[in-house]
């Protein structure tokens, strides 16, 4: 969260970072997550960094794009008779003191939107990745009982990845309320 949020603010101010990133971060949502989990096992082995590193990227998405979306918008778009951002500067405002009274709490309803996703692909990143390359963990259990036909215990399983990801939805929604009264 805290990398895909630190890359939206980066690239909002930085045209060249927007220009030379955010091609790469679109291109990343064009793997699928099952073919990068072996690769990330294959390099970084079965423990836990391969697991993180797919949950990252899995996240990442739609943190990135959904903040970055709406920093742009608010400095092109949101306007009264000029825009916002424009008229705090003329009236001496720094650029910090923009994104604090301005850009960040116009970009909170898309920032918790991309999170209330990341929440679901964390958890759906973590079963795949120990399915491919892990010792313990849903994803394993997953493929013991999916080898062993024992579909009672895969939908089980499947019921609990969607009841943790409704979990972490609901715990979100309860912090965007707490951020945004």
């Amino acid at each position: 969260i805290a990398l895909g949020a630190l890359a939206a603010v980066a690239m909002d101010r930085f045209e060249l970072l927007y220009r030379a990133f955010y091609p790469l971060v679109v291109l990343t949502q064009t793997i699928p997550t099952v073919a990068i989990a072996p690769l990330l096992v294959l390099w970084f082995g079965y423990g836990m960094l391969p697991k993180v590193v797919l949950i990252v990227v899995a996240t990442f998405f739609p943190i990135t794009v959904g903040l970055l979306g709406a920093l742009v918008f608010v400095s092109n778009y949101l306007s009264f008779p000029i825009p916002v951002p424009d008229l705090m500067r003329s009236m001496g405002a720094s650029r910090w003191q923009i994104m604090r009274h301005v850009k960040i709490p116009a970009a909170l309803p898309q920032f918790f939107s991309g999170l209330k996703i990341s929440a679901a692909y964390a958890i759906v990143g973590a079963v795949i990745a120990e399915w491919l390359g892990g010792f313990s963990g849903l994803g394993v259990y997953m493929t013991r009982v999916r080898k062993a036909y024992s579909f009672d215990k895969m939908f089980a399983v499947i019921f609990l990845i969607s009841a943790l990801s409704l979990v972490l939805m609901w715990a979100v929604e309860a912090v965007r309320r707490i951020a945004m009264p």
